[in-house]
């Protein structure tokens, strides 16, 4: 005697070895025993054998169809034999039996489960009316997948996928046909999902993709904003005494910081940090406040950035040569001779700017040579005057040096700052990608590099340290030693930062271009303004939720951007490897990665890459490498050691000032996983 039963809403079958009153033991044709309870039997029979019975009715109830065998059926509660007399014959077989149950089982659109196994209700006529219409419809979605899966394989992508592009290769709903339609056909042509589009057309170049993938990513809305006016500083603020000068490059146009210079040659010299001052208009929560609360950092990237503020309003409070601009001034008195410092003070005012001086056009003339008195050359055209910029230099020289002193070592500058220069009529629009590229270079503490570097260092260091003692919360950034693994944080604590040799440092001198700055600022105005009450006078007050939040949000904001900035910079330094046709290059092992592969840093380009054939060689050996294809959609670049050019190396990696992992982005995986789970990007 055989027994069909259900087991896991699975339907299986067996001979009965014994049976009680509530089960019995059934053997299965692999020859396992199971326990079977009477309540979960459906039927015992004799013949045909159980795996012949489960193979005839399932092709046999293929047969069945569900539109008569609804007909068929009772309105009232019925079991499967029942139906099996109603559509075979009255004197249905097993097989017919089973037939029947294994298609109810399978419908139940048309067939609900009922009060008992074997049973079932047929479902009201508008349920299946529904059903049957969300049937056909997957069916023409499965059709429609099938459909642009084949074009895709041909080599042409689909209006719909190209529309969703970003969304299905980095943040994709897995139930939509187009997520679904890019797998088949990957799965079809044994093709990763990124060369299949590149292969149909969906990408229109390697920049496009990563142009669109930083966009869709971090502005989805767009970079625009709304038509805003900058409030007008109201504060009656006095006229400094000074003629200040600014130092950037000469793209900048937010020109936060200038310095000035009182005293030379009295003995007690005055250094002048002046600060564009937008918080004297801005408040918290205001319309301009909260667009750079949203974006937290102008986006920097060769030939194109995107400003935290609308132009306009970096306009207004920008400090641009020829005007008496309004400023936060941090003055720091100094022995002319010892240049320890004498007193401190800060005020709001406004600020002649005298000249905004752009170092990339003047770092050639403006030498240590030249400051110290080797070099006579006369540049006259330079309008502050040499012993003005001879003594930042000597100071910055100083600050420097004691800042080492804390550090506990030296920091060490034998790595160039890179440059870059795109060959365009406009950086107001973003780049096309196919621009002729010049990266250029600029020795790490140049002195006029260097002298702004100190001066704002000074300012940010000794404001940070300011509000500490008024009682009045900043944000800060710490870094408890050198100790490597130790990270660089952000916090509201004045603690030190052991990176940059300073007892606090609170990011305050560029409120134009970091959202962190002009929250400082706008604490450090209530200083200024109010002294010892400043703390009950600030936006801000001890422990203020807002101020974890936005240290939270520019934490990742500031990652960020710094990724695109890498990437970026990586993308148009391997088009000047094309550009140049640049088949071989020096470079020094940096990091072993195993597999005979090393990490190598070039010479004369910000470009890290992994080589082969460097097996014998120690970290810091400097090496020529043979240069393999450049891969711009995944910014990746291989070769292969093909000489060494000294054994022992020449001085591992160099120290970033703040200790940050700064390292260019290595090469971009995308991949959407074929087994469905969801698909992943990397940098």
């Amino acid at each position: 005697m055989y027994v069909l039963f259900e087991d896991a809403a699975k339907f299986m079958a067996g001979r009965i070895m014994s049976e009680a009153e509530a089960s019995a033991q059934v053997e299965l044709d692999s020859g396992k025993r199971v326990k079977v309870k009477s309540a979960h039997m459906l039927l015992k029979f004799d013949k045909p054998a159980p795996a012949v019975l489960l193979q005839d009715a399932a092709a046999l109830s293929q047969t069945i169809e569900l539109e008569l065998a609804y007909e068929c059926a009772p309105d009232e509660e019925f079991g499967f034999g029942d139906l099996a007399q109603d559509y075979f014959s009255a004197s249905a077989s097993t097989t017919e039996q089973v037939a029947a149950l294994l298609r109810l089982h399978e419908a139940p659109h048309y067939f609900r489960r009922g009060s008992g196994k074997g049973r079932f209700r047929k479902a009201p006529a508008e349920i299946v009316q529904q059903a049957l219409l969300a049937i056909e419809k997957k069916k023409q979605v499965q059709a429609q997948i099938e459909a642009w899966s084949a074009e895709l394989i041909a080599g042409s992508c689909p209006v719909p996928i190209r529309e969703q592009l970003y969304k299905i290769l980095f943040r994709p709903d897995k139930n939509t046909p187009e997520y679904k339609a890019v797998v088949e056909a990957s799965k079809s042509s044994q093709t990763a999902p990124l060369d299949l589009l590149q292969n149909a057309g969906a990408i229109a170049s390697p920049w496009d993709f990563h142009w669109q993938r930083f966009m869709f990513d971090l502005f989805p809305k767009g970079t625009g904003f709304p038509p805003l006016q900058a409030p007008a500083i109201t504060d009656d603020l006095p006229l400094a005494p000074v003629q200040a000068f600014s130092i950037d490059d000469s793209h900048t146009t937010e020109i936060d910081d200038a310095l000035s210079l009182q005293g030379l040659g009295t003995g007690m010299v005055t250094v002048g940090i002046h600060i564009a001052a937008p918080g004297l208009a801005l408040s918290p929560g205001s319309a301009i406040d909260q667009l750079g609360r949203a974006r937290l950092s102008t986006v920097y990237m060769p030939g194109y950035k995107i400003t935290m503020l609308p132009d306009s309003v970096v306009q207004a409070y920008t400090l641009i040569e020829g005007r008496d601009c309004p400023a936060v001034s941090l003055y720091v008195t100094f022995s002319e001779d010892t240049l320890e410092v004498q007193s401190a003070v800060t005020r709001l005012e406004r600020v002649p700017i005298l000249v905004n001086l752009r170092h990339d056009q003047l770092d050639e003339r403006i030498t240590r040579e030249w400051l110290e008195g080797e070099d006579q050359s006369d540049h006259a055209d330079v309008p502050v005057s040499r012993d003005t910029l001879a003594f930042y230099w000597r100071l910055a020289q100083t600050l420097k040096a004691r800042r080492e002193v804390v550090r506990g070592k030296p920091e060490n500058f034998n790595r160039p700052d890179y440059s870059f220069k795109l060959e365009r009529g406009s950086n107001d629009t973003p780049p096309a990608g196919d621009e002729t590229v010049v990266i250029g270079t600029r020795k790490r503490g140049a002195p006029l590099d260097l002298m702004v570097a100190e001066a704002m260092i000074l300012a940010n260091s000794t404001w940070g340290q300011w509000m500490a003692q008024l009682g009045v919360p900043g944000i800060y950034r710490s870094q408890a030693s050198l100790a490597p693994g130790v990270k660089v944080r952000m916090g509201t604590k004045a603690l030190p930062h052991a990176g940059i040799g300073v007892p606090s440092y609170a990011w305050s001198t560029s409120p134009l271009r970091r959202y962190t700055d002009l929250v400082n600022q706008w604490q450090i105005i209530a200083c200024a303004k109010h002294g010892a009450t400043a703390a009950l006078a600030a936006p801000f007050k001890p422990k203020d939720a807002e101020l974890f939040s936005i240290i939270s949000g520019f934490d990742a904001a500031y990652s960020a951007y710094n990724s695109v900035q890498s990437s970026m910079e990586r993308y148009w330094t391997l088009r000047h490897v094309q550009q140049q046709s640049i088949e071989e290059l020096d470079a020094s092992l940096v990091k072993e990665m195993g597999g005979g592969t090393w990490l190598v840093r070039a010479d004369t380009l910000p470009l890290m890459f992994s080589v082969m054939g460097a097996q014998s060689l120690a970290r810091g050996a400097r090496v020529r490498v043979r240069l393999a294809d450049v891969d711009l959609m995944a910014l990746d670049l291989r070769g292969t050691v093909i000489a060494h050019l000294d054994a022992e190396g020449q001085g591992a990696e160099s120290e970033e000032v703040e200790d940050e992992d700064n390292l260019p982005a290595g090469p971009v995986t995308i991949a959407v996983d074929l087994n469905d789970s969801t698909p992943s990007h990397a940098t």
